[in-house]
């Protein structure tokens, strides 16, 4: 198939940016995949900064991690991503190269639990202000959940309004699917954030 799944294409752009030893961030490590992924590609000399409100995704990241042989470069909070500006250290401010966001709840979880627009929305903000220019965020947006709705709305009202000359936005969406099949949005930071 020529045109990927989300989660795939959500990976690709990360791909195509994040270099070994570079600095990245998983604001919803979940259950370790992307956290994993990302690892890997920043490699032993690199740095995994991960957030999640949930003490099962924290221990379920470390055991991935550990049976991967893998997280040597992880630091993993457990937190919510909203928290990001003020964990990650400021030294590495203005050096991540690139994020990713799989909103909803906790596969294998409590689906009871789920990402909030007013923190994602944070988070994000938080990630465009310490990004490097040319780094991306990726969101991976599941709106088929109570919640996952307004959540939507709330990003893609947020999105929409980021000044193009700080950052490019795409939605890559299959239109055609039934569900409310999720959707990636990928942010590329083209300019510093503007002085406050």
């Amino acid at each position: 198939m020529i045109l990927e799944p989300v989660l795939a294409f959500s990976h690709s752009i990360l791909e195509k940016r994040v270099q070994p030893g570079d600095i990245v961030v998983d604001a919803t490590v979940g259950n370790g995949h992307d956290t994993l992924f990302l690892a890997k590609l920043v490699g032993p000399a690199g740095k995994v900064y991960g957030f999640d409100i949930q003490e099962i995704a924290i221990r379920r990241t470390k055991e991935r991690l550990e049976k991967e042989r893998a997280g040597q470069n992880v630091v993993l909070f457990h937190c919510g991503h909203e928290e990001l500006l003020h964990r990650i250290p400021e030294k590495d401010h203005g050096k991540i190269s690139g994020a990713i966001f799989n909103l909803g709840y906790l596969p294998k979880g409590d689906h009871t639990i789920i990402t909030k627009p007013e923190t994602t929305l944070k988070a994000v903000e938080g990630l465009l202000q310490i990004t490097a220019p040319g780094g991306v965020i990726s969101i991976v947006v599941y709106e088929g959940h109570p919640g996952g709705k307004a959540e939507k709305e709330a990003l893609l009202d947020y999105v929409q309004k980021i000044d193009q000359t700080r950052a490019r936005v795409l939605m890559y969406r299959f239109i055609n699917q039934k569900n409310d099949p999720p959707f990636c949005l990928a942010i590329e930071k083209t300019a510093p954030a503007p002085d406050r």
